[in-house]
């Protein structure tokens, strides 16, 4: 889900603090690096909780860290989501979640090309390193090896999207 009409930039909150239910140890690492990536293209986020309506629940059930990126269902965005991502307040953030409209043609290509680089980024971030996420102390999104910047040609297989 990272191709909604209505978008918002949701990153799962690995930590608790917006939700207060933390995933596996190391699933804050993850968020960070997604926060940071998006902090460094002046992309705002917002948070959404594990609520286990997706593949990661069986990560977290097992103690891997899990994290993620969602741009909305069949939630509906509010005034203040609107006026921080644009679109329409009121309206579901994917009109066509779960129906026959839901196909190529009902997609925004620009949540799935930022979605799609921010992946891109966190993936190389976290093949780059061999750091354990699941060992505490002292790791941390700042203390890994970052993935090249979005100009690199990792990046780029989106632009045929726009």
């Amino acid at each position: 889900m990272l191709g909604s009409t209505n978008f918002v930039r949701f990153v799962y909150d690995g930590d608790g603090g917006a939700f207060g239910s933390t995933g596996p140890t190391g699933s804050d690492v993850i968020e960070g690096v997604f926060e940071d990536y998006f902090a460094s293209q002046g992309l705002p986020t917002a948070p959404t909780e594990f609520d286990g309506r997706s593949d990661y629940q069986a990560f977290i059930n097992n103690g891997i860290p899990a994290g993620g990126l969602f741009t909305g269902a069949e939630g509906v965005k509010t005034a203040e989501e609107a006026a921080l991502f644009g679109g329409t307040a009121g309206e579901s953030y994917d009109p066509c979640y779960h129906a026959a409209c839901d196909d190529l043609g009902n997609i925004s290509k620009q949540a799935l090309g930022e979605m799609s680089d921010a992946v891109a980024h966190t993936t190389l971030t976290f093949a780059q390193s061999d750091a354990d996420i699941r060992g505490g102390a002292g790791v941390s999104a700042r203390a890994l090896p970052s993935a090249p910047a979005t100009q690199g040609p990792a990046y780029k297989g989106h632009e045929a999207l726009r």
